[in-house]
């Protein structure tokens, strides 16, 4: 029993460095992501993405990377930019960037892992975009999309309904004048808890299985899984096996990044951890809201062709970096022997404390709390209570 309890100990021990570790990180995205999401309304995206176009799908990417979301919020959203006029490719791609190029994945991916690892996930996910927009140019046809928009305007239930159909943005006035009002204050608090509010669950089990993982089994293991050491096939066998480790992990977002530095550590190819991270949004949960907003087909195809692009993205960025002898070698992932001191780590994640706590009294006193409820509620059953939490 006692041994049982020191395993227990040592996982979550490893767990909390890791978190605390990246903490400061994790805020200043939600912080810079909440900024932009308060001073652009989705009414402006979904009109900004209702052409299949290299231009809309550098919109779409960028609009996205600079939103972020939980795996299971960026799904309610692109069905709501979807139903507002968005193409259905349009919409994925932007989904697929609010999860995969946003702030704080950029952040802790440089934190935990390294800098080559950041701009492998930066690389991989302009690859990433250019194959979808290829595939769905040719491959997506109109009686899927016309399948996919009878089932969304259904209107069923997923998870984060409250997510997709709610805008707080401050949209009229000078730009300088609405960002620095009080009005912005109120709406970026919002968005801020919103999106901790939506990541939390995921990032407490990112953390957890990956301090257990970490802890309890061995690299041998994982050696042999990944087939390290075999050259050109641990490439390849590493982007295909990396997003179907994500599929069954029921872990999304930038929850993926704890588990990417175990896999990293294990043996996995280089390429391997990046399409492993690409694939919170095939896991098996986010796979059935995918049938419920789309229908059956409509699932099926998303889930093969973002599969693909994970795997092929992965293992171009994973070459490319191979060639170009950018691929780290140690496979030494620090934060495995830190524990928590009085560092830089520990004094910037006071400084972002105290600010969260100042953005925590304006969110308590502006119906924040009321505003979460709302969260879950389905679309149409929220629609007016959203316009009471405007801020």
């Amino acid at each position: 029993m006692l041994f049982v309890l020191q395993e227990i100990g040592k996982a979550l021990s490893l767990a909390f460095a890791m978190f605390w570790q990246v903490l400061w990180p994790l805020a200043l995205g939600f912080l810079l992501s909440a900024i932009v999401e308060a001073l652009v309304s989705k009414q402006t995206i979904s009109r900004l993405l209702g052409k299949d176009r290299p231009r809309e799908v550098m919109i779409a990417t960028a609009l996205g990377a600079a939103s972020s979301s939980c795996s299971y919020a960026a799904v309610a959203v692109a069905r709501t930019l979807f139903r507002k006029g968005a193409t259905l490719g349009n919409a994925i791609i932007f989904e697929f960037a609010s999860t995969n190029l946003v702030f704080e994945l950029g952040l802790v991916l440089l934190i935990l892992l390294g800098w080559q690892f950041l701009s492998a996930e930066l690389l991989g996910g302009l690859v990433m975009v250019v194959l979808l927009a290829i595939l769905f140019k040719v491959t997506l046809s109109k009686r899927l999309v016309s399948a996919a928009h009878e089932q969304a305007d259904r209107g069923l239930s997923g998870r984060m309904e409250g997510h997709g159909a709610m805008d707080m943005s401050i949209t009229d006035g000078p730009l300088l004048q609405r960002a620095f009002s009080g009005r912005a204050l109120t709406s970026i608090s919002h968005y801020f808890f919103m999106n901790i509010y939506g990541l939390w669950t995921d990032l407490v089990l990112g953390f957890v299985i990956a301090g257990a993982l970490g802890s309890w089994v061995s690299d041998s293991v994982w050696s042999r899984l990944f087939l390290e050491g075999h050259g050109l096939l641990s490439e390849v066998w590493g982007a295909v096996i990396g997003p179907l480790v994500a599929v069954i992990s029921f872990v999304c977002s930038v929850g993926n990044v704890p588990l990417a530095a175990v896999l990293w550590r294990g043996g996995i190819s280089f390429g391997g951890v990046i399409a492993f991270i690409f694939a919170d949004l095939v896991i098996l949960p986010v796979l059935n809201i995918y049938r419920r907003y789309y229908g059956r087909r409509v699932a099926v195809y998303l889930f093969a062709v973002s599969y693909l692009t994970m795997a092929l993205a992965g293992l171009v960025v994973g070459l490319l970096f191979n060639v170009s002898g950018l691929t780290p070698t140690n496979r030494h992932v620090t934060v495995f022997d830190t524990a928590v001191s009085w560092n830089y780590d520990t004094f910037l994640n006071i400084a972002v404390l105290v600010l969260m706590a100042v953005l925590l009294v304006r969110f308590l006193r502006t119906g924040g709390v009321a505003m979460l409820r709302m969260m879950e509620m389905p679309a149409t059953e929220m629609h007016h209570a959203a316009e009471g939490a405007q801020p």
